[in-house]
C-alpha cells in the first residue's frame, strides 16, 4: 500500500456513529492498536463537552497521523514512542499532500489540524494516561498563526440584484433569501429553527434563534416581508419538528440551503455567493447605516464587540468621510496653478501662520510641537525676520492665543532696535 492511499484523509461526516469511525481506523489496529484505543478514549471524552462536529475533525485528525505512525514508523507501538522527529516528518507530509479538492491544504485548515493534536498531547499528559509521551511534541511554532482576512460580502449594487431575483423566484427560495438577508442567520441556525421559533414582543414578531455555533440563543427581529412569506409558508407547510420544511416534506440542511442560494445567485447575474455572505452583508450594510456596534453584536449573536469589529474594517464611514474632505482640499492644491492663489487656498482654510505657510490643524486640537523651535535656546534669530514674527506675534494676538504671542513678542524684544 502507498503512503498516499494509507493516508488518505476524509472529510468529516457529522452523521458518523462509533461503528463507522472505528471501522475506518482498520489499518491502525491491525498494525499498532494502542494507537486506537487512545485515540478513541480521548475521543469519547471530547465527546461529553464538544460539539459533534469538533469531534469529528479530531477523530479524523488523529486518525490521519495515526495512519501516517504506523505507515512510516512501525516500529513505534502508541502514542508515548511519539518523538519531535515523527511530528516534523507529518509536517512535511500533510501540508503537501493533495486534497480530495485537487489543492494542498488551506492554511486554517494546517492550523486547525495540528492545534488540535497539540491539545491532544496536552491534555493526555496532564491527565497522565500511561499512553502519554513525557512531553508535548507539538510547539507553538508548529500552528500557523490565524489569518484575519475580511468577511465576503454582497456590495449594494449585488445585494440589490439579489433582492430582485428572490422576489420573482420559487416561494421557498424566495422564503430563504429573505431570511438569511434580513437577519443575518447562520445556515446551519436556520435549520434548527424550532416549530415555535416565531414569538411576539412588544406587538412585533420576533425569531428565537437556537443554540448554535457559539453556545448561546437568542432573539432578532423579523422583518414584516420575512413575517409575511413566513406566515404564508407554515400555512400551507405546518411544521412539525423544525419550523420550515422543504415543500416534500424534507428536512432542510446547510447544502441544500447552499444551493437555494446559488440558484437565485444565479438568476441575478452573480457568481457563486455562499449563504454566510449574506450574514456579512447585513452587517456591512447595517454599520454604513449607522446601526451601533452593540446592536449588531447582538443582532449577530456574537459574543464580544471583537467580532463584530470586523465589519467595521469593512465599513468605517469615518475614514471614508474624512477621506473625502481631504481630498476634495488635496484636489484643489492640484488645480490652482498660481502660487500666490494656492497660499491664499491654504490660508483660506487653516488657522495657524507659521514662518513658511500655514498649519492644517484644527484650532480644537492640540499641538505638542507648536512654536517648539522658537522656544527653544539654540533658535536665534535675525532683523531680517523682524516682518514675518511680528506677523506672528499679530496673528497670536488676534486669535487669541497669548502663549504664542509672548514668545514671538520675546523674539521681536532680541532684536536690534528699528531705526530711522
Amino acid at each position: 500500500m502507498s503512503i498516499l492511499a494509507a493516508l488518505a484523509i476524509d472529510p468529516p461526516d457529522p452523521a458518523q456513529d462509533s461503528v463507522g469511525r472505528h471501522h475506518e481506523w482498520d489499518l491502525v489496529v491491525a498494525q499498532a492498536p494502542l494507537f486506537a484505543v487512545t485515540a478513541w478514549r480521548y475521543l469519547d471524552q471530547l465527546a461529553v463537552s464538544m460539539r459533534p462536529a469538533t469531534v469529528d475533525v479530531a477523530d479524523n485528525t488523529l486518525r490521519c497521523f495515526a495512519r501516517f505512525l504506523v505507515v512510516e514508523h512501525p516500529d513505534l507501538v502508541g502514542f508515548v514512542d511519539v518523538r519531535r522527529v515523527h511530528v516534523e516528518g507529518f509536517k512535511l507530509f500533510f501540508v503537501a499532500h493533495i486534497t480530495a479538492a485537487g489543492r494542498p491544504p488551506a492554511r486554517n485548515t494546517i492550523r486547525q489540524r495540528f492545534g488540535m493534536l497539540r491539545s491532544f498531547f496536552d491534555r493526555i499528559i496532564e491527565w497522565d494516561w500511561d499512553d502519554a509521551p513525557m512531553r508535548i511534541p507539538i510547539f507553538s511554532v508548529d500552528v500557523p498563526v490565524a489569518d484575519d482576512p475580511l468577511p465576503r460580502f454582497l456590495d449594494d449594487v449585488q445585494a440589490a440584484r439579489l433582492a430582485a431575483a428572490a422576489a420573482v423566484a420559487a416561494p421557498f427560495d424566495r422564503l430563504v433569501i429573505e431570511l438569511l438577508s434580513r437577519t443575518g442567520m447562520r445556515a446551519g441556525e436556520l435549520c434548527t429553527l424550532e416549530r415555535d421559533a416565531v414569538v411576539e414582543l412588544n406587538g412585533a414578531p420576533w425569531l428565537r434563534v437556537p443554540v448554535g455555533k457559539l453556545h448561546n440563543d437568542r432573539y432578532v427581529p423579523l422583518h414584516p416581508n420575512a413575517a409575511r412569506l413566513l406566515a404564508d409558508w407554515i400555512t400551507d407547510h405546518p411544521p412539525v419538528d423544525r419550523l420550515l420544511l422543504h415543500h416534500h416534506g424534507e428536512q432542510l440542511d446547510r447544502h441544500r440551503i447552499g444551493r437555494i442560494v446559488n440558484r437565485v445567485a444565479h438568476a441575478a447575474g452573480l457568481d457563486h455567493v455562499h449563504p454566510h455572505q449574506l450574514r456579512h452583508t447585513l452587517a456591512t450594510q447595517a454599520i454604513n447605516r449607522g446601526m451601533r456596534l452593540e446592536a449588531i453584536a447582538t443582532m449577530l449573536g456574537h459574543r464580544s464587540l471583537r467580532m463584530t469589529l470586523t465589519y467595521a474594517r469593512i465599513a468605517n464611514k469615518t475614514v471614508a468621510d474624512e477621506y473625502a474632505t481631504a481630498s476634495a482640499k488635496i484636489d484643489a492644491l492640484y488645480t490652482a496653478t498660481d502660487p500666490e492663489q494656492r497660499l491664499q487656498q491654504l490660508a483660506g482654510e487653516h488657522q495657524r501662520m507659521l514662518a513658511n505657510g500655514w498649519c492644517n490643524r484644527p484650532l480644537a486640537t492640540d499641538c505638542a510641537y507648536e512654536t517648539i523651535c522658537e522656544g527653544c535656546g539654540y533658535y536665534q534669530t535675525a532683523v531680517e525676520f523682524r516682518p514675518t514674527l511680528r506677523a506672528q506675534a499679530d496673528h497670536a494676538e488676534r486669535n487669541q492665543q497669548p502663549d504664542r504671542a509672548v514668545i514671538y513678542n520675546r523674539l521681536l524684544d532680541t532684536l536690534p532696535a528699528e531705526t530711522g
